[in-house]
């Protein structure tokens, strides 16, 4: 394949970010700040009616925190080690979801004590521990979505539950003391299908239409997750796109008087700003009449690129070596087997790409970092900079 790098970035930013680069020992991602901050600017911009809580999970440096802080975001947050951190970042507790609906009493008890009043759930005995740990609180049930499968990440069913159970859970917070605040949802990480979002909502307006005239509970708010997809190798609609459809689909249902809305963006606030950049460790072909190269990097899905299992997000991969292109398998440095991260889908690289050339992964701010292992065969974590 041909990558063009200005569909990914402005030739300012990525001069600057390669020449950076180009001074550093490999692997590592570097990640443009300014390019976050436009990011969250856009968010806004098109979602003026919503809280923004950034998903710390995709990426948890400290610079982007203290950056996202500073532009009055909130975060949703999924462990207590999460919540340390951004505390140490001048975060309120205010500002702060715990948004992991599997999580020790004791923690929601640690989160409680911290000053968190919101909590999500999905089921009787997490509503339960809430409840004693963190008395008083609002709770937000989170339901099972179809059409996730549209998305290139998405979620199984281990989060979220049905519409019949979230209702019961709404109704037992209240008996329990708790506040049955709201619902939320995700269609599934870079979702391409606008309509997912519809399916959605319409299961949300149904939980507020029953438990208002069965039940007597107002629901105030409306947690839509994440699910923005980012810039990869496939093409998505704009941010304004989705936003049109998606504020549509609410007013519908909703009408001009919106309850509450919150975001959980993580991969597209920050994706887009990041280049991985790696070194070709070997190039070799597996017999003589083999077809196709095997391009093996020193970054792999332990090292960083654990999306690529099952080859789900395709990332744009750059060199600067030029000339005629060859299919090629790309796989990791380690001793594991399972360390490929691309033999289906097939990349083409130049022919006179060789060890020691380097490979620019593109669109690598999220989800790089935090996946990354911590001593798989030795290898120490993926390094980060940012400028």
């Amino acid at each position: 394949m041909s990558i063009n790098v200005e569909d990914y970035f402005a030739p300012a930013t990525f001069n600057k970010m390669k020449a950076f680069a180009d001074q550093h020992e490999t692997p590592f991602v570097v990640i443009d700040t300014a390019t976050i901050a436009r990011a969250y600017d856009e968010i806004a911009d098109n979602f003026p009616f919503a809280k923004i809580y950034y998903a710390v999970k995709a990426n948890p440096a400290v610079e982007i925190t203290e950056l996202l802080n500073n532009k009055g975001s909130s975060f949703d947050i999924a462990s207590i080690y999460e919540l340390d951190k951004v505390l140490s970042c001048g975060v309120t507790p205010e500002q702060i979801s715990f948004g992991n609906t599997i999580k020790k009493a004791r923690d929601v008890r640690y989160f409680y004590e911290k000053g968190v009043r919101m909590f999500a759930t999905d089921s009787e005995a997490d509503l339960r521990n809430i409840a004693k740990a963190a008395p008083g609180s609002k709770v937000y049930v989170r339901i099972l979505t179809e059409g996730s499968g549209s998305a290139d990440w998405p979620l199984s069913r281990k989060f979220g539950c049905q519409t019949d159970m979230a209702m019961d859970l709404l109704v037992l917070a209240r008996e329990l003391g708790l506040v049955p605040y709201g619902v939320s949802f995700h269609v599934g990480s870079q979702q391409r299908e606008i309509g997912s979002w519809d399916a959605a909502i319409g299961k949300v307006k149904i939980i507020f239409e029953r438990l208002l005239n069965e039940d007597g509970i107002r629901l105030q708010m409306i947690n839509m997750g994440g699910g923005f997809p980012a810039n990869y190798l496939n093409k998505t609609n704009t941010l304004e796109a989705y936003a049109e459809e998606i504020t549509r689909f609410l007013k519908e249902d909703f009408g001009d008087e919106l309850p509450e809305i919150i975001l959980e963006p993580g991969r597209s606030l920050i994706a887009n700003a990041g280049i991985l950049v790696s070194e070709v460790v070997l190039v070799s072909r597996k017999s003589r009449t083999a077809v196709e190269r095997w391009v093996f990097t020193d970054v792999g899905k332990f090292s960083g690129l654990i999306e690529t299992l099952d080859e789900s997000i395709k990332f744009p991969i750059w060199t600067e070596k030029q000339g005629e292109l060859e299919d090629v398998v790309i796989a990791g440095p380690t001793c594991d087997s399972a360390d490929i991260m691309y033999e289906n889908y097939k990349y083409g690289l130049p022919l006179n790409l060789a060890s020691e050339d380097r490979l620019y992964w593109l669109s690598t701010g999220a989800y790089t970092t935090s996946y990354s292992s911590v001593e798989f065969n030795g290898f120490p974590p993926l390094r980060s900079y940012y400028l």
